[in-house]
């Protein structure tokens, strides 16, 4: 079920709860770039009734307004603002990518919140590259006349975020902002080894082996560095969940049941 909030600041951020009614533990799900809370709709399901998925169009994203800037603060406030609105604590989360970042980074801000930590193929450090790996989203138009336009105008894109295409005032808009999405993308790259650190929650942290993200060494390190934390690597690239929601699912739901 789809619901919304009003933030502080006067945003709509909206939200998927997949199962609102249900007796399950909390997780809060966080996508990554280019994504929506709806990309974890598969997970949700195979999770059952144990567990109630949260996952929210992070700002910018989806059906959620766009923001002033796309610093971690930022993140981190949305996803506690929308932990205080449901009344929530004891939460698992699992991010992917930027998502990932900013669920770590919510557990050191907030530890007593927070019962388990899922990191999907996503770096403690991310260095500096002087180009973004996303630059490319600057080339195509936030909005068209028609949805068949632009779909055409995204090229190869096109057939793949055809389903998160949103109606607009002036016709069709795509689910994020070019520039916005370069700005956010930017701020994820240093060194967040203390926020990966800061929390002593168990953590899964899942790997794809053919990350373009993601070292096995760095996965490797990650993983001796944080104590309770657990390496699971599955043949995928980046995007874990696209690739094998399968194995991805089977990781979450044997490191959920140890919780």
């Amino acid at each position: 079920m789809r619901k919304e909030l009003t933030t502080a600041d006067g945003r709509t951020l909206s939200y998927l709860d997949f199962t609102p009614d249900s007796t399950g533990r909390p997780l809060l799900a966080l996508h990554g770039h280019l994504s929506e809370g709806a990309s974890f709709a598969h997970l949700a399901e195979a999770l059952g009734p144990e567990w109630r998925v949260i996952a929210p169009d992070q700002r910018g994203h989806g059906d959620s307004d766009r923001a002033p800037d796309y610093r971690r603060e930022g993140y981190v406030a949305d996803a506690l603002a929308l932990l205080d609105h449901l009344g929530l604590d004891r939460v698992v989360l699992v991010g992917h990518s930027l998502g990932a970042i900013n669920a770590y980074h919510l557990t050191a801000a907030r530890p007593d919140r927070f019962a388990g930590l899922i990191s999907i193929d996503t770096a403690a450090a991310l260095p500096e590259t002087g180009t973004s790996p996303l630059a490319f989203v600057l080339g195509l138009p936030h909005t068209a006349p028609t949805r068949e336009e632009l779909v055409a105008a995204c090229g190869p894109l096109g057939p793949m975020i055809a389903p998160a295409l949103r109606p607009h005032a002036d016709g069709w808009r795509l689910p994020f902002h070019p520039q916005d999405t370069v700005d956010s993308e930017n701020l994820v790259h240093g060194d967040h080894w203390a926020a990966w650190l800061a929390a002593d929650c168990p953590a899964l942290l899942v790997h794809g082996t053919g990350s373009q993200v993601l070292t096995s060494e760095h996965a490797a390190d990650m993983t001796t560095r944080r104590p309770r934390t657990t390496l699971v690597e599955l043949a995928t690239d980046h995007f874990v969940q696209l690739q094998d929601p399968a194995g991805l699912e089977k990781a979450v739901r044997e490191f959920l049941s140890g919780l």
